[in-house]
């Protein structure tokens, strides 16, 4: 027999029973549009993060204060000041690699001007650090380095806090008071949105480090040091260099824990990305179950549809079908119901996809692979699933099947 025959016959028979075709698909459909929506929705965390990431700047090493041993109770990051601004020097100074150093106050005060007021996030930084993150102005410029040394009252506000204390006014130029002590603005910083934490990167005023330390903390450590590696290619170089100076400077001896934290932007971006992407892996993984279970779905109606139709198949076989032509009639119908089920699912996924992404704010992203994947997965199940049922329907006897009731 034609195989063009074979595929309307297999197809006719389809179409006879068109409620139980659809129902069979529905494993299918919902295994793929699952499969699709979680990787669509997983790949466009992932890429959030790394934009987020990214908003940190160029080849940054972070190095953090903590990280230390006391008494037998150990602490993370910024549970002891550790780092001092001479550190920070000797980074810029010894390191191979690196070009440019910013030494870190962090602290939150009550700013205000005139009659309003706003609690916002005060960081201390050097005139390099709006370089470093890749930090635009929208009106004026950044402090310099002669207003560090003098640890002049000077800053760079945020948008977020510039709306809150002038509204739409023009913040450069005035002054603004941080716990009583008044500074002058000189720059607004372009918006750079939300961090990895969720915390609001424009709500916050920077001043010079000097400054934060003598006339607003008190401190003399550092919660940290912003490096800036000269490339890629150095990173790893520079985070084992940073690591062997200051365990020296810090007189720690070999096989005791270090007092500080380096993290390179690649390290930070992994930890950031591992549990989002464990989640798509589990997701993905579960939503490929209701494949299989779609699959075993098709093999019972293919058993239920041979049992129902073995005259039928008797007949064809009586008028000259051989078992290849039965066998292939079944794998046709199993096939394209699996097909057809993730082509449907494929659709559904993404509408899936962009619904959610509405709604949380990501982006989708589902490379083409994971497409051509699913649906060469569904045909696959179909093959799979429907092979068995196909070889039982060859195997008739043909006489036993036109006795058959």
């Amino acid at each position: 027999m034609k195989l063009t025959a074979t595929f309307r016959i297999a197809l006719r028979a389809l179409k006879r029973n068109k409620m139980r075709s659809i129902l069979t698909m529905l494993g299918i459909i919902i295994g793929v549009a699952a499969v699709i929506a979680m990787v669509g929705v997983g790949n466009g965390a992932k890429a959030e993060v790394e934009a987020q990431i990214a908003t940190l700047g160029k080849n940054m090493i972070l190095v953090f204060s903590g990280s230390m041993t006391s008494s037998g109770v150990r602490g993370g990051y910024g549970a002891a000041g550790t780092m001092k601004i001479e550190d920070a020097e000797a980074i810029l100074r010894e390191t191979p690699g690196v070009t440019l150093v910013s030494p870190e106050i962090r602290t939150s005060a009550q700013v205000a001007a005139g009659n309003q007021n706003w609690y916002t996030s005060v960081l201390g930084e050097s005139e390099d650090y709006f370089e470093m993150r890749e930090w635009e102005f929208t009106e004026g410029s950044s402090f310099t380095d002669q207003d560090v040394r003098s640890a002049n009252k000077v800053g760079v506000i945020g948008k977020t806090t510039a709306q809150m204390i002038f509204g739409e006014e023009d913040p450069v130029g005035q002054i603004i008071r941080v716990r009583n002590v008044p500074f002058r603005i000189t720059g607004l910083l372009k918006s750079k949105g939300f961090s990895l934490g969720g915390n609001d990167q424009d709500d916050v005023f920077v001043v010079p480090y000097t400054t934060a330390m003598k006339r607003l903390t008190g401190a003399t450590v550092l919660r940290g040091i912003n490096v800036q590696a000269a490339n890629d290619d150095v990173m790893t170089r520079v985070q084992d260099q940073i690591s062997s100076l200051l365990r020296q400077r810090h007189n720690i001896r070999p096989g005791h824990d270090d007092d500080f934290t380096v993290r390179g932007q690649q390290d930070i971006a992994e930890m950031a990305t591992a549990q989002s992407k464990t989640m798509t892996i589990l997701l993905g993984a579960i939503a490929s179950v209701s494949l299989i279970v779609g699959g075993i779905g098709i093999m019972n109606i293919m058993l239920v549809s041979v049992t129902e139709r073995t005259r039928e198949i008797g007949i064809r076989m009586a008028i000259g079908a051989h078992g290849w032509d039965i066998l292939l009639q079944f794998l046709i119908e199993a096939v394209t119901l699996s097909s057809l089920g993730g082509l449907i699912g494929i659709a559904i996924g993404f509408a899936t996809a962009e619904s959610i992404s509405h709604f949380v704010g990501w982006p989708i992203m589902v490379p083409p692979v994971y497409v051509i994947g699913s649906f060469l997965f569904s045909a696959a199940v179909g093959v799979f699933f429907g092979l068995y049922p196909a070889k039982k329907a060859a195997a008739l006897d043909p006489i036993d099947a036109l006795r058959y009731e």
